[in-house]
């Protein structure tokens, strides 16, 4: 089965801390086909701690809101390299990282029936992992802003290995209103295989993502990786401790309706 090569930057996971230690933020996010704009499935972000060691957990909800599946985010080391493990009740799939700030080890299920695969993996000063890209994007706003690239080394949990990549603000743009910044971000060397862009846009005022355009990283029901724009119009509000625990808890089921 084919896998895409560049999973959605997005975003992200799930909160470890004690629900009562710290504020909880939950921000909702809608992720549609490009070309339809057909809703294709929902996400639903707790966040717990500050910036440089946040955790997160986050729910995919069937267009219908029913969860299927879920991701947790947990610090490791700097900002942009957490731990996270990511399951689909839809098939089994699973994905991660998890070990100790100077080791760690990747790891994917296919599905169900399959033996999780691990490999360790050493992560260098530049790399990024999952949704540490928007501390790697937020850490270098400025230069971005100054018109300069910022290159870093991704990881790729589908091959369990980091791929280059480089990021530019492309200009400013307007979305539903309000001022933005928009972002690209390419493969930066050649490794026999084509990766399309991704495309993000972030708030001028008080950066924060609004929007991804670029291959998602949930699969669809063939296990495909499908090109998303997912959407984030309010900024993350403030959520209960009875929530986040809810969220935690939820059961996730094994296929949404349609």
């Amino acid at each position: 089965m084919r896998r895409s090569l560049l999973p959605s930057l997005l975003l992200l996971l799930c909160p470890v801390l004690p629900a009562t230690a710290q504020q909880v933020l939950r921000q909702e996010g809608r992720a549609y086909a490009p070309a339809s704009g057909r809703l294709l499935y929902r996400e639903t972000h707790w966040l717990q701690g500050p910036p440089s060691a946040r955790s997160r957990l986050v729910l995919y909800r069937c267009a219908d809101g029913r969860p299927f599946a879920r991701k947790w985010m947990t610090p490791q080391g700097s900002a942009q390299t957490p731990d996270f493990a990511f399951e689909d009740a839809r098939s089994g799939y699973q994905e991660g990282l998890q070990g100790s700030a100077a080791t760690r080890t990747v790891y994917v299920r296919e599905d169900a029936r399959a033996a999780r695969v691990s490999r360790a993996l050493a992560i260098p000063p530049d790399a990024v992992v999952d949704a540490g890209f928007d501390a790697a994007v937020l850490g270098h706003w400025d230069a971005l802003q100054a018109g300069r690239s910022v290159a870093f080394q991704f990881l790729l949990p589908s091959r369990q290995r980091l791929v280059p990549l480089r990021l530019q603000r492309s200009g400013a743009v307007t979305w539903q209103g309000q001022p933005a910044e928009q972002l690209q971000m390419r493969l930066d060397a050649w490794f026999g295989f084509a990766v399309p862009a991704v495309t993000l846009v972030y708030a001028r005022q008080s950066p924060r993502l609004l929007q991804f355009t670029g291959t998602g990283n949930v699969r669809d029901e063939r296990g495909r990786y499908p090109q998303v724009r997912i959407e984030f119009p309010d900024a993350p509000t403030p959520a209960s401790s009875a929530d986040l625990l809810g969220a935690r808890q939820q059961p996730l089921v094994a296929a949404c309706a349609g």
